[in-house]
């Protein structure tokens, strides 16, 4: 039998953590795996999504910093977001369908740990780190340190996820997240790819990263070297970024999709993740998400 309890305050969240209690947000991810079969529910549950203090989207001069409460469906619709840190909201109005994304929460999203989470290419590729907290040490964790496997974090158990801290975002910068999907609704990305692009003043491409989703055991950055930095944004230049993110993907085959099948649209995916990125970087609007306003994923 699971002991459920609501913590009213983050110390008394914390103090239970200690105690060996698991907590729960939205529930979208833990009640959904006891009900298929792949976990059991811990024997002690603290409800988390109470409490204040893991709330709140705020931006200052250097760093942006979303609390772990923070739902998808508030990332999608949030002025700072869609507008500063467009991948995020991207990525957010994507998750499952309306009921999730108005529960399910982007500390839960990050916490759990899937490869094909549609947040964690985006946080990657604007240098997110989690802040990890305990009743006695707070600590800062990037992406790649906190993800360790598919499904599994690095994090300690009475560790609680309370933000996602960001830098300020540079001048002439845009970013985006695409995705492949074979419907539009409670679906999980087949591949997916976010790009971060900051212009020069000439128009050439001054900073890039990428970042994917589903083709390796967690979400994988992309090292693009020289490839582009320095460079127009053209056809020779997208097709170069392409290239690297086909060459780096390590795709499994599965029901959903062959290897051979995600290694090339992953690539496809990261092309026109850039483009879109570039594209708002030089002051173009792009509706939220990118899917659905350039044609891209499923029609239904």
């Amino acid at each position: 039998m699971t002991t459920f309890s609501i913590a009213q305050s983050l110390d008394e969240a914390l103090e239970a953590l200690a105690s060996g209690a698991r907590p729960v947000a939205g529930g979208t991810d833990l009640v959904v795996g006891s009900r298929q079969g792949k976990a059991p529910l811990p024997a002690t549950v603290i409800a988390i999504d109470r409490i204040d203090e893991l709330g709140g989207i705020n931006l200052d001069d250097n760093r942006l910093r979303i609390g772990a409460m923070v739902t998808h469906a508030q990332l999608m619709v949030d002025p700072i977001i869609a507008g500063q840190f467009s991948a995020i909201a991207d990525a957010a109005a994507l998750v499952g369908s309306p009921s999730t994304r108005n529960v399910g929460t982007l500390g839960g999203n990050v916490m759990n740990g899937s490869p094909a989470m549609d947040t964690g290419a985006p946080l990657v590729v604007l240098g997110a780190t989690a802040e990890l907290q305990t009743t006695s040490t707070s600590r800062q964790s990037t992406m790649d340190e906190l993800w360790i496997g598919p499904g599994t974090t690095s994090a300690a158990d009475d560790e609680l996820c309370v933000a996602l801290n960001m830098p300020a975002r540079p001048a002439n910068s845009g970013s985006a997240y695409v995705r492949l999907e074979y419907r539009r609704a409670m679906e999980i990305a087949v591949v997916g790819a976010a790009a971060s692009v900051t212009l020069a003043d000439d128009g050439t491409i001054a900073e890039a990263s990428v970042a994917l989703t589903a083709v390796a055991p967690t979400i994988l950055a992309v090292d693009l070297g020289d490839s582009i930095v320095g460079k127009p944004l053209n056809d020779a230049t997208l097709a170069a970024v392409a290239d690297v993110a086909s060459e780096t993907a390590t795709p499994i085959s599965d029901l959903r999709a062959t290897d051979r099948y995600r290694r090339h649209t992953v690539g496809v995916m990261a092309r026109r993740a850039i483009a879109a990125a570039a594209r708002r970087a030089d002051g173009e609007t792009i509706a939220i998400p990118v899917n659905r306003a350039l044609g891209i994923g499923a029609n239904s």
